[in-house]
């Protein structure tokens, strides 16, 4: 289990309980029925991730607008970098490729996934795509 600083946990909870619609888009039409399991606004370090594999060591940051401004995506680097300091792979997907590329942003997950568990754990999973005449 990754470290985490504890103050951070009545604020990921909350953060659970307000998702973004992207989140929830991301949350309830793919992740939560994905064959490894993910977990939603997860406390690791001093930053909470808005959703977490720990077998595939995956951290996915959704960004809406205001990560393209030039400070906060110096903020994001330094935050993609500290994660990648505790062996995490991280993917940061814009919220308009959630919207607009739904079924390429579950791809590209599910291929993150596939690449980062071991050769016999990958091969057993299951492809997983979202649910044929589901929204997207």
């Amino acid at each position: 289990m990754k470290a985490y600083n504890k103050a951070n946990i009545p604020l990921a909870k909350a953060l659970r309980k307000n998702m973004t619609p992207w989140e929830q888009k991301l949350w309830y039409q793919y992740l939560r029925n994905y064959p490894v399991r993910f977990q939603r606004q997860k406390a690791i370090g001093n930053y909470i991730v808005d959703l977490y594999c720990a077998k595939a060591q995956l951290a996915i940051e959704l960004d809406g607008g205001g990560h393209y401004t030039p400070e906060q995506a110096e903020k994001d680097s330094v935050r993609t970098a500290d994660l990648e300091t505790m062996n995490l792979k991280v993917l940061r997907i814009c919220n308009v490729d959630v919207d607009k590329n739904f079924c390429g942003v579950c791809e590209y997950i599910d291929l993150a996934v596939k690449q980062s568990l071991p050769q016999s754990a990958s091969l057993t999973a299951p492809s997983s795509h979202p649910p044929a005449g589901g929204r997207t």
